[in-house]
């Protein structure tokens, strides 16, 4: 009888730690789990600040690695790679004995913005857009800038510095490492000279040495060690075979690894990920570009990332405060299906969530606009919150296409806002894009990761060769309709901005 082989798919996130099993030949996940499962803690001792505890994401892996091998009946021996998607943007320091040093500063911190613009300001736009093709922002080199500067007696005891995916890894191999498509999401990775940013390190006063060592992003990256096998039931010498931050990792998931495929996301906040061929930027910096997971020397890949903060939450925030009281998702939905295509005549602005990259890192804030109050309800409200979320998403796509980028397809899962008809249908009309819904997840898609990079798949095309496409949305003949209702929301953002 033929023993099945699995593969381990990890996805790291600041609400919980995910883990999948995948069953190799059928391509199928068999197990799948998340710890907690209620929103891990976040700690943020001042405004603008969130951190959190790196051995609490190590804790929760393995938590979620052991429901699924006990739900399952697969054994450690019965796994041939692992795959780890992450939280990206955060901050792990560890010192020379590999204990952490500090709680992560993550994703969401944002007390490194001024170093970030102090440094953009004093190299010079054209230098950090043309080298790192971002300013240096809030990503995770001015968050270590930040240390420095505020904690001199613990950043002279950091060995290594690393993101949330890498720590995970780290604990599961003894070895700190990392990949260029995680350099380049921290500001680290030098696209014009092809080798760490030098410069960006020069202005912080940073060594080089604290930056992990590199692994090639599809490949061996280390071995599952003695000790961590027996915390974990894993088999010592499991290879860890691939790693990428949770947005190049969703495009992965959803097969997006070619110039001018799409994947997006829209839960709490949302994300429209498309892949460049060339090297190129915005020159206002409105989003943010990364080394895709396939990019290399001979092969330029790189990830666009626009990021709207104010896209699932707006909606929470509507159900709470505007919706019937206990009223559900999908109730909200049909509620919204009362009212025609441009909630006749109201506009909401969803920038509520903080400041906005897309808008120049303008805060906004978020806005109804149009009421009248004979003829709009609640109703028109909920409708035009996810028509004012899918605008968002238009808007930030208007500078993509401005950097090359054809935007034909849309790829996304089945989750979250594209569960709604009228996000979906907005979507797909504004933006012009046919948009395909599939079944997979991060840690489903951190798991094909893994059996590409440990050459168990041919290529990404057999990894992805099950991959279930759901739904088709095309864009309708009433096009006209959902442009001209976003002309009226766009026009009446430019007013807030000019």
């Amino acid at each position: 009888m033929t023993v099945k082989q699995y593969l381990l798919g990890l996805d790291v996130g600041s609400s919980s730690v995910k883990a999948s099993l995948v069953e190799v030949e059928s391509g199928k996940c068999v197990a799948t789990a998340f710890y907690p499962e209620s929103e891990a803690p976040i700690i943020s001792h001042q405004p603008g600040w969130a951190e959190q505890d790196p051995e609490m994401w190590w804790t929760h892996a393995k938590l979620s690695m052991a429901r699924i091998m006990n739900e399952s009946g697969v054994k450690g021996s019965d796994i041939k790679a692992i795959g780890i998607s992450y939280q990206m943007h955060g901050l792990v320091c560890v010192d020379k004995d590999l204990k952490v040093l500090r709680p992560s500063i993550i994703w969401c911190d944002s007390r490194a913005v001024p170093y970030g613009q102090k440094a953009f300001e004093a190299l010079g736009s054209e230098q950090c857009l043309s080298h790192l093709l971002n300013s240096p922002g809030n990503f995770t080199a001015a968050k270590l800038a930040w240390v420095k500067e505020n904690e001199p007696d613990l950043y002279q005891h950091i060995y290594r510095v690393m993101l949330p995916g890498d720590y995970v890894a780290m604990r599961l191999s003894g070895e700190p490492r990392t990949t260029v498509s995680g350099l380049s999401e921290g500001m680290f990775w030098d696209f014009k000279e092809d080798h760490v940013a030098q410069f960006l390190l020069d202005y912080y006063g940073i060594d080089a040495s604290l930056l992990s060592e590199q692994v090639p992003t599809f490949g061996l990256q280390g071995e599952v060690t003695a000790e961590a096998a027996a915390e974990t039931g894993l088999a010592v010498g499991t290879p860890i075979t691939y790693r990428a931050g949770d947005q190049p990792n969703n495009a992965l998931s959803l097969n997006v690894f070619n110039p001018g495929e799409i994947a997006s996301t829209a839960g709490t906040s949302g994300v429209v990920y498309g892949v460049l061929g060339n090297v190129n930027y915005d020159p206002k910096s409105r989003v943010n570009t990364f080394a895709h997971v396939n990019h290399s020397h001979l092969q330029t890949r790189l990830g666009v990332l626009l990021c709207i903060n104010g896209t699932g939450i707006l909606n929470a925030w509507i159900r709470r405060n505007v919706a019937p009281e206990g009223i559900s998702y999908v109730e909200m939905n049909h509620l919204a299906e009362t009212v025609p295509v441009g909630s006749e005549g109201v506009s909401i602005i969803p920038f509520g969530n903080g400041a906005e990259r897309v808008l120049e890192n303008r805060e906004t804030g978020c806005s109804v606009h149009g009421i009248n109050f004979n003829t709009h309800s609640k109703a028109h409200l909920v409708r035009a919150a996810q028509e004012g979320i899918v605008f968002s998403f238009c808007y930030g796509m208007e500078v993509m296409r401005e950097m090359g980028m054809d935007i034909r397809k849309i790829h996304a899962g089945r989750a979250n806002m594209f569960l709604s008809d009228i996000f979906r249908n907005t979507l797909a009309n504004v933006s012009g894009a046919t948009i395909e819904l599939y079944d997979t997840d991060g840690s489903v898609g951190a798991a094909k990761g893994a059996g590409i990079g440990a050459s168990i798949y041919r290529d990404h095309d057999e990894a992805f060769a099950t991959l279930e496409k759901l739904q088709v949305i095309e864009p309708g003949n009433d096009r006209d309709t959902y442009l001209s209702a976003y002309a009226r929301w766009k026009e009446r953002l430019n007013q807030i901005i000019n």
